[in-house]
């Protein structure tokens, strides 16, 4: 019956997209058919590789570890008290033990493991659990870097240690690179849904971008970022960060990337002959995207995007080819970065590489594979290996000098895509013509 639901689903997102979103109840249903899927097949995977084979995650109502949180079901919209997750991995016997020392089951996927009437301490009973089970290694999510797989607060951890017999508290092991395996894995039933959720992004990203909604000298940009907003209010979605519009123009000077990023201008009004660019991500089913396309606003006299910015976009494209054909297994996001941005410069293009793992967080855990103020590499993130199944928003730029506006200007540019056993493709597909604006 799961399976039929979830199958169904598909069916409905692909056919009607925007038109139809799904309701929260089979929203419910798809989360947690995921989720179990992860916990059974991708979770003893991962505690194999990164040879834990007991991984502790605590938390309290409203300070969720990052990780915890991906992990509860559809229905708990936050911890429980003080809620303790314990993941045991005998992999002699190839069996996972998903088990949770607080008062209720943590949906169908986890049992309550702690009898409070039988055991009131539940400090107690985690270290009963623990000694049952004899682990070799306890992992704990500390990480120095890795804001994603730091979860444990020091509460929390001095909780757990304080009474943790000096021969546990020698496996106490970071949990980091288990942590990261967990967010930045994409399965295939995730990528299912990838690939719709991305397709609705650049859905509303085309009718933002229209006639329909931008009237020269009447639009403003901060109209178009409060459409893009509302649209996702109304389908029952939500962004995971403010959208950006921004315009670039014959006679303005290219600012620079602190303005770009960081100090973008206020509010503005649009006008024909504009070259507009938007920033826009969206949250659904517990995936995030990432997206930032260009449209045209056409002159009068105009029919079609001017050649001189058709060939200015290419140039984006190209970069993005010369980013992703360097996505190989093993290969860290240091590595790819300074390959690419090489390879880049030596075809005469201005580039700078800036993308990131996508997933369970907009801003997620993975390889980094630079940052617009770090071009000559990311310390340990960017030391971090590229692995299979995994996604990113390839996000870039490259800077273009406009003869016929006497000046450069920006091709900025982002979409989701995916590395597995085939190697890189994009989730949905990516933008490889500037979007044209026809208004009267």
């Amino acid at each position: 019956m799961m399976k039929k639901t979830f199958f169904l689903a598909l069916f409905l997102m692909g056919q009607l997209c925007v038109a139809q979103i799904l309701p929260l109840q089979e929203r419910s249903k798809i989360i947690d058919d995921i989720l179990k899927d992860r916990f059974d097949n991708l979770l003893p995977q991962l505690m194999d590789r990164t040879n834990i084979d007991m991984w502790i995650l605590i938390s309290r109502e409203y300070n969720e570890d990052p990780v915890l949180r991906t992990m509860l079901p559809s229905t708990w919209l936050n911890a429980r008290r003080r809620t303790v997750l314990v993941f045991y991995r005998n992999k002699k016997q190839n069996t996972i033990e998903k088990l949770a020392v607080a008062r209720y089951n943590v949906g169908e996927n986890i049992a309550s493991a702690w009898q409070k009437e039988k055991q009131p301490d539940q400090w107690k009973a985690l270290f009963e659990l623990i000694e049952k089970r004899a682990p070799q290694k306890i992992g704990l999510n500390m990480s120095k870097h890795f804001a994603i797989a730091d979860g444990l607060v020091k509460t929390d951890y001095d909780w757990f240690t304080k009474n943790l017999p000096d021969t546990y508290k020698a496996k106490i092991t970071s949990a980091e690179k288990l942590a990261i395996g967990w967010i930045e894995t994409r399965t295939e039933k995730e990528m299912q849904l990838f690939e719709q959720l991305t397709k609705i992004t650049h859905n509303i990203i085309a009718e933002t971008f229209s006639s329909k909604v931008i009237k020269p000298g009447e639009t403003t940009t901060a109209d178009l970022v409060w459409y893009m907003r509302q649209k996702v209010n109304d389908l029952g979605l939500r962004t995971w960060f403010h959208p950006t519009v921004d315009i670039q123009r014959s006679n303005e000077k290219l600012g620079s990337h602190i303005t770009s990023f960081s100090k973008r201008p206020g509010e503005n009004s649009i006008q024909k002959g504009d070259l507009l660019h938007c920033d826009f991500g969206i949250t659904y089913l517990r995936l995030n995207t990432d997206c930032q396309q260009h449209a045209y606003v056409l002159k009068d006299d105009e029919t079609e995007v001017p050649d001189f910015l058709v060939k200015a976009f290419q140039k984006g494209n190209r970069l993005q080819d010369i980013l992703t054909s360097n996505y190989v297994e093993g290969k860290t996001g240091n590595e790819i970065l300074l390959k690419s941005l090489k390879e880049a410069k030596k075809e005469g293009l201005r580039p700078s590489i800036y993308t990131h793992p996508l997933g369970l967080y907009g801003h997620s855990s993975g390889s980094t594979i630079g940052m617009w103020d770090a071009q000559g590499g990311v310390p340990v993130n960017g030391d971090y290996p590229l692995q299979r199944n995994t996604a990113y928003a390839i996000e870039l730029n490259t800077t273009v000098h406009i003869k016929a506006w006497d000046r450069d200007i920006r091709i900025m540019l982002e979409e989701p895509g995916f590395y597995g056993k085939d190697g890189f493709r994009y989730i949905h597909k990516r933008q490889e013509a500037i979007i044209p604006v026809k208004v009267r």
